[in-house]
């Protein structure tokens, strides 16, 4: 197996789940009325990979490493925020529990992600 060498942030996979997750989630509340939920869930999901990208220009393994704890509490917060708008019926169900989903997949990988940066570097 060959492993793809990382020389930008968008090679990162974390960043490109967190980058297609934030896009799924502007569709999904495009048509929202309430927008100061709509925006709130948003600026959660844009900070997931903003937070990622961010964190790796700055060069330096502990702030990259800060970063990526900023993204891993987005990412919860746009779970809390994912669980309320189905429960107020803002999002369908369905769509809602892939969207959940996905932000507990890529809160694992930024967990196991800030776990090797230290370790590792």
């Amino acid at each position: 197996m060959e492993v793809k060498r990382i020389e930008r942030f968008e090679d990162l996979q974390v960043w490109q789940e967190g980058y297609s997750l934030a896009t799924e989630v502007y569709k999904a509340f495009k048509a929202c009325k309430d927008y100061g939920f709509r925006d709130q869930v948003q600026r959660a999901a844009v900070s997931i990979p903003s937070n990622i990208a961010e964190g790796y220009e700055r060069h330096f393994n502990k702030e990259f490493i800060q970063f990526l704890y900023v993204a891993k509490g987005s990412c919860g917060e746009l779970r809390t925020q994912l669980l309320l708008a189905m429960e107020l019926e803002l999002l369908e169900k369905q769509l809602g529990f892939e969207l959940t989903e996905k932000t507990r997949k890529i809160s694992a990988m930024l967990f196991k992600f800030i776990k090797t940066r230290k370790e590792r570097f």
